[in-house]
């Protein structure tokens, strides 16, 4: 039922974020992104389950890398994962490891009520325990507005006249 629906949508150009690699493992990133054309991955923090990581160096699987070449976010809710079992700190969080990578990941909340968390509060636990900088929080940040399902010229201008100065205008 659902798959029509999703094929519905991709006919008619609309993007769609599918939660996929959460609970379920990397065969729910695989059915999202080629059989529901999902142009990116709510959480999609278990791609780590097609790679072999080893001192920062990846071999990636089919998937990891197609998910890497094509760029799709995933947009990574620490503090959920690890409320979901996935990482067992936020140091040990798949994150860290997906950014170092070059996976387009953006730092997310998902249920700010269940999770008690927000933006902000994901971005100060990265840097305080995960030993991100202020470049790695721009860089994720620029990735969620790339990823935004709005027109090139709006996220264009969310970045020229907003993100990059008021990035620059911070330091951590």
């Amino acid at each position: 039922a659902h798959l029509s629906a999703f094929n519905a949508l991709h006919q008619a150009y609309v993007p769609v974020t599918i939660h996929a690699g959460e609970a379920a493992g990397k065969e729910s990133i695989h059915e999202a992104v080629t059989i529901c054309h999902a142009q990116r991955l709510g959480h999609g923090a278990r791609i780590v389950e097609d790679m072999d990581i080893v001192e920062g160096q990846g071999q990636l699987g089919s998937l990891a890398a197609w998910v890497l070449d094509q760029q799709i976010p995933l947009e990574l809710c620490p503090s959920s994962n690890l409320q979901t079992d996935i990482g067992g700190t936020i140091a040990s969080h798949p994150i860290t490891g997906l950014k170092d990578l070059g996976f387009a990941v953006t730092i997310n909340p998902d249920n700010r009520l269940m999770s008690g968390t927000s933006v902000s509060r994901e971005m100060r636990l990265l840097v305080d325990e995960a030993g991100w900088n202020q470049t790695d929080l721009e860089w994720a940040t620029v990735n969620a507005v790339t990823a935004a399902f709005l027109p090139l010229d709006v996220r264009e201008r969310m970045l020229d006249e907003i993100l990059i100065p008021g990035f620059a205008r911070v330091t951590i």
